[in-house]
């Protein structure tokens, strides 16, 4: 099976709008939260005060940023997810990680996480390039997105009912430390075990100075 990227994130839009108030209630796993907390210690402790999410969901991690003091601006694909983002007072706006609507060197920091999975092969590289855009030299980026023991694509049905079956791209942890060591220098590195035989893959990358 082939996928196309326009394909892809329209069946993810319809699917994300659908969910965005059940994700709005869903707390986050005590991996991510203390992952966020390194995070933003890390931030503060270089004076960094500007943060990008790309793929901001329902502000769940952007409510925690502009708690810690940061300036934070958040983008997603999904309106309804922006929009519960919005709700609890934060900038987020419809964006996509492939075209996003900043100028260059806008920001000190940039987060994304369960995101970037959802790109279709060759596109991992245009967000990473376009994301590296948008920071200042130096900054560091953290990306999250679900792997597995084998380089795959799939197309999943979840079984609720939101939408669609949503495309991820699935990649082993020496895979996706290899593109991400195409555009910076890999300072953090972490996984942590998920369901059906995945893991979730944490990294925090130091963009070029």
């Amino acid at each position: 099976m082939t996928f196309d990227q326009p394909s892809v994130e329209q069946d993810l839009v319809t699917y994300y709008d659908q969910e965005a108030t059940t994700r709005a209630q869903r707390d986050l796993s005590p991996e991510r939260h203390a992952w966020r907390a390194q995070y933003t210690e890390l931030l503060h402790s270089e004076n960094r005060t500007t943060v990008l999410e790309i793929g901001c969901g329902p502000g769940r991690d952007g409510a925690a940023f502009a708690s810690a003091g940061l300036t934070y601006r958040g983008v997603d694909l999904s309106p309804a997810q922006a929009a519960q983002a919005r709700a609890l007072g934060l900038d987020a706006q419809v964006a996509s990680a492939l075209d996003l609507p900043f100028a260059a060197a806008s920001f000190d920091a940039a987060w994304t996480m369960s995101t970037l999975m959802h790109l279709v092969p060759g596109d991992l590289p245009r967000a990473l390039k376009e994301i590296m855009r948008v920071l200042r030299p130096g900054s560091p980026l953290a990306v999250g997105v679900w792997g597995a023991a084998e380089d795959r694509q799939a197309s999943w049905d979840d079984g609720t009912g939101f939408g669609p079956p949503r495309y991820f791209n699935l990649r082993t942890d020496r895979t996706l430390r290899a593109e991400l060591e195409r555009h910076g220098t890999i300072e953090h590195w972490a996984t942590a075990p998920g369901r059906r035989g995945l893991h979730y893959q944490w990294a925090v990358i130091r963009t070029p100075a």
